[in-house]
């Protein structure tokens, strides 16, 4: 737990053996490790470069430990300001990469990654960089990349970043397919089915996405394309496909297609209620209903509308007549 101060298991062992006994010879602490003498010496030596330990003044031959909320915190603050420092100098490395670029003005919105590790890596960076969502169309011919089978996907449901991901029918037939939808749907990601997609396609935060290229030769490429107008047609690509599409669900007999149909009774009580300027906890404690369970029916709603804001879904309601204009 303490290797992002600089910590390995042993020293992080002999820190919290010091810890808990309060004070202790190099044998006595060596027999709590397991370790040899001489080893159990070094991290000790190790433990006092770094300020987490000492030999006690008042009892020769015994270590003691530095207090954890003083000598921890110094550590925590140091690595801080190297990250910090380094947050740094990646931005100025940043901006120097695209001031000796040959075309600025060109790099700075396309970008080629050629080969199968590097188009690989930088669809895994896409990912763990996104803040708030990720979109992906995912055909039935993976070349470097399955598009479902990832674990950066659980990394960032972890730090709260949605997914939407639109998958071809055929998709469903590769091996581990249903396996690997299950367990997206178990993150609370909304995956949805159609009988084809155009492209592979990845998008993050809508300010980068990530097509592949078809080329000639064995070698995977894509393109990598920050925010400029191609940007915004390739989000306008994954909405229009999205809009189209079926919603998976996790069924009793596994993953399953749901056939869109009207809201019931409760989805549109809800729904007057949120158009009337209730927040989602008002509603939830007007009609007795758990707060997850508006926000789920709320989702369904604009799923069933084919909308992505809740603006958006106070729009469709009146257009399709789910409620009457006032």
């Amino acid at each position: 737990m303490l290797a992002a101060i600089g910590l390995d298991d042993t020293h992080e062992a002999a820190y919290r053996a010091l810890v808990s006994a309060g004070a202790a010879e190099v044998g006595e602490l060596a027999r709590r490790l397991t370790l040899a003498e001489p080893d159990t010496e070094r991290a000790l030596r190790r433990l006092e470069r770094q300020g987490l330990a000492a030999q006690s003044p008042a009892r020769p031959g015994r270590w003691v430990a530095a207090p954890p909320g003083v000598a921890l915190g110094a550590l925590l603050t140091q690595q801080r300001h190297e990250l910090e420092k380094a947050e740094l100098a990646a931005a100025m490395l940043a901006q120097e990469y695209r001031a000796a670029a040959a075309e600025p003005e060109v790099h700075d919105l396309v970008e080629v990654v050629t080969g199968a590790s590097a188009v690989a890596q930088r669809f895994l960076q896409l990912q763990l960089g996104a803040a708030q969502e990720v979109c992906a169309l995912v055909t039935a011919r993976p070349l470097v990349v399955s598009g479902m089978e990832n674990e950066a996907e659980e990394q960032a449901a972890v730090r709260g970043v949605r997914y939407r991901v639109v998958v071809e029918r055929a998709a469903l037939d590769l091996p581990h397919a249903v396996t690997e939808l299950t367990a997206a749907l178990g993150r609370d990601e909304r995956v949805r089915v159609v009988d084809r997609v155009p492209t592979k396609l990845v998008v993050a935060d809508r300010s980068l996405a990530m097509v592949p290229l078809t080329s000639t030769t064995a070698e995977p490429a894509a393109l990598v394309v920050h925010a400029s107008g191609l940007l915004e047609l390739l989000a306008g690509l994954f909405e229009s496909v999205w809009r189209e599409a079926l919603p998976l669900r996790l069924g009793a007999f596994g993953v399953a297609e749901e056939e869109p149909d009207g809201p019931d009774g409760t989805d549109l009580e809800v729904l007057s209620l949120l158009l009337a300027g209730l927040t989602d906890a008002s509603v939830a404690k007007q009609l007795d209903l758990g707060l997850r369970t508006v926000q789920r029916r709320v989702r369904r709603l604009m799923e069933l509308a084919g909308v992505t804001t809740r603006l958006q879904l106070g729009w469709h309601a009146c257009e399709r007549g789910w409620v009457t204009r006032s």
